[in-house]
């Protein structure tokens, strides 16, 4: 089965509409999270992953916004970004970001895979260093755990009691790219295919990853998008201006 693995698009419909233009053929498509904040479309691309497929998990932005969490941990520009979006989304997009299930997400038919959006442990965690990594991965069984959040595009391994960082390696500037990883059966993974629309890793482009759970390999990309629309929809709407300039450094 190929899965296709998205997360944190942020309401980047251009973001979007690049990675599944650009994405090979797949069996099942899987959001880690966040589709919503952020960006200028949420209410576009709520309709659009819809139309994808079933199998979400919701993630921190997704809460905020129909009222399932406090904005007391988000700074000020996420919040005014939560807030906006909140008044933008229909009663009926809003209603389905409510019902949107708590990872870890688990498929009958992909026992050594499960799917959250922080971390196995805590739905909110941030695993972006090894040290973080280290308590997920020795204390679930599961080989592997496909994550979200960060907004970092790569992951981290467990061989015998070593943790590991891996970061995808990318040559070009600018242009569509990918970068495969082989996984091996005796170690453990949890793995991130980077942020859709608000990459954070700095590059700009839009970042998905695919699985192949017959070959066991994950393969990350990145794409260039409409950078330009996205961001005149953010200014457009009154949006933070951080909100659009960051797009361009991818940070």
């Amino acid at each position: 089965m190929r899965i296709l693995l998205l997360s944190d698009i942020h309401s980047n419909l251009e973001a979007l509409d690049a990675c599944l233009a650009a994405a090979p053929t797949y069996d099942l498509v899987v959001n880690l999270g966040d589709s919503v904040g952020y960006g200028g479309n949420p209410n576009e691309v709520v309709a659009r992953v819809q139309e994808l497929g079933t199998v979400f998990v919701r993630g921190n932005h997704d809460k905020a916004v129909c009222g399932l969490m406090d904005l007391e941990d988000f700074n000020p520009t996420a919040g005014l970004a939560t807030l906006w979006t909140r008044d933008q989304l229909t009663s009926k997009h809003l209603a389905w970001l409510r019902a949107l299930p708590r990872g870890p997400i688990h498929l009958d038919e992909l026992p050594d895979v499960q799917f959250v959006h922080g971390s196995s442990l805590d739905e909110d965690e941030y695993m972006v260093s090894v040290r973080d990594a280290i308590e997920p991965l020795i204390t679930n069984p599961i080989p592997i755990t496909f994550f979200g959040h960060t907004h970092l595009q790569g992951g981290f391994v467990l061989s015998g009691e070593i943790s590991e960082a891996y970061r995808p390696g990318y040559r070009t500037v600018g242009q569509p790219e990918s970068s495969s990883w082989p996984l091996r059966k005796d170690r453990r993974y949890l793995i991130n295919p980077g942020s859709v629309g608000q990459p954070r890793d700095g590059d700009w482009r839009a970042a998905f990853a695919m699985f192949d759970s017959e070959s066991w390999i994950v393969t990350y990309y990145r794409v260039p998008y409409n950078l330009r629309v996205a961001q005149e929809k953010i200014l457009a709407a009154n949006l933070p201006q951080r909100l659009a300039t960051r797009l361009a450094t991818g940070r």
